[in-house]
């Protein structure tokens, strides 16, 4: 397989990208626009990009919003009681039906790599089970990291921390938490300790919902990132969510910012569904309850965005597209500058795949593996501001998903 007339990422110039045993063998710079040739496929001068990656979604809940009823307060904690009634109603058919559905939409919107949270607070880790199946399954065409999350806490729910590490040994990837919705500080703390414990002891990496409130005496970041410190391991750990950083004062996050760069833990945030979950509580003013991207990026931390819900018990919009999520994102944080923009897929490519610990492997170089997408513009900007739809994504070398740039024809008689 041959691209031509492809745009990379922070260059004006048209490029050539030979692909051989589904990896790139050749990428140079063109001289000119070259006329298509039988075997190539002509990338019309738009951006070829690498692939999108979704750091943080809940495949086992994604499809079940108002299953068996609506979130009718918009908070988090409802989110979890209605949650905790369609548990029930799980069975693996259920399961591997809305899984491949929401999988399929993401694909199609250029995604390869998925993080997902499975709830481990059901004693039969059914979804767990499933979601482990899916990911074997579905190799080929898509990574999916699998997160043991226990949803309703590790010590606060009934042999919570059993059915953690029971998740742990039936084969998820990544060992979660949510120290903020146990019972007590001191059960929060403890949780965070004993996830590390239990992600050091079988070799796992660390994604913990942390602080996903408005609540300003929420502080387990601090216990998250001291852990990871010590055991240095920040490079395996995730903090998601942190919107009460939000609601810290300047002065504590002064002090907070100094462990967090030295832990060199990465940070994920779900700017539409933070913005719709947080500040509930509050008449006016209201908080936006996002955790502070600009500022964390500015101090050279790892932040990217995950959508986090597509219609569930959270969230009953979205449709999988990540630049969706980008353009919320950089609107909520108040990061319109025209530097912002120019570097903007980062929160859904590279930083993300520094999350994930993706490695070596991925990106657009010579010798790595070829998966890629085409984006219908030239750059971050255009992309961004255009919303542009995902024209073609391959992985290793293999079509995954191709459509045709999309042409609007008017009949308006607009004057010159």
């Amino acid at each position: 397989m041959d691209i031509i007339n492809a745009r990379l990422r922070h260059s004006n110039e048209l490029h050539h990208l030979t692909i051989r045993d589904g990896r790139f063998s050749q990428i140079h710079v063109q001289s000119g626009v070259k006329a298509l040739e039988e075997g190539q496929i002509d990338a019309q001068g738009y951006l070829i990009c690498a692939p999108f990656i979704e750091p943080h979604i809940h495949l086992d809940a994604a499809l079940t919003a108002g299953e068996p009823d609506w979130n009718h307060s918009g908070t988090l904690f409802e989110g979890i009681e209605r949650w905790a009634q369609r548990k029930p109603l799980l069975s693996e058919a259920d399961l591997r039906s809305r899984v491949l559905k929401t999988v399929q939409m993401l694909v199609e919107r250029g995604v390869q790599h998925i993080r997902t949270h499975v709830d481990t607070t059901d004693p039969s880790l059914l979804g767990l089970h499933t979601l482990c199946a899916l990911r074997d399954e579905l190799r080929d065409c898509i990574d999916i990291q699998v997160v043991a999350f226990p949803q309703e806490g590790i010590h606060s729910f009934p042999k919570g921390e059993a059915l953690l590490e029971a998740a742990i040994e039936a084969g998820a990837d990544v060992v979660g938490g949510i120290p903020h919705f146990e019972y007590t500080r001191e059960l929060g703390e403890a949780s965070v300790k004993t996830l590390v414990k239990l992600a050091i002891k079988y070799d796992k990496l660390i994604d913990v919902h942390c602080d996903e409130i408005d609540d300003p005496g929420s502080r387990f970041l601090e216990v998250l990132a001291a852990e990871a410190l010590f055991n240095d391991i920040g490079e395996r750990v995730t903090a998601s969510h942190t919107t009460a950083m939000h609601s810290y004062d300047n002065a504590y996050c002064s002090k907070l910012f100094r462990l967090l760069k030295r832990s060199n833990i990465n940070f994920v945030s779900c700017p539409t569904e933070s913005i719709h979950l947080q500040g509930r509580f509050d008449t006016f003013p209201k908080r936006r309850g996002v955790t502070r991207v600009k500022e964390l990026t500015a101090a050279g931390m790892n932040v990217c965005f995950g959508q986090d819900s597509i219609f569930d018990p959270w969230y009953s919009l979205g449709n999988g597209s990540l630049l969706r999520t980008l353009d919320f994102g950089l609107h909520i944080c108040q990061m319109m500058g025209y530097k912002d923009f120019q570097t903007s897929l980062n929160f859904i490519t590279d930083n993300a795949a520094r999350t994930l610990n993706l490695g070596e492997e991925y990106g657009i170089a010579v010798g790595k593996p070829a998966s890629f997408i085409l984006l219908q513009g030239e750059d971050d900007y255009s992309v961004l501001r255009q919303q542009s739809d995902v024209l073609l994504s391959v992985r290793k070398g293999k079509i995954l998903m191709q459509r045709e740039p999309s042409r609007v024809i008017t009949t308006l008689d607009l004057p010159a």
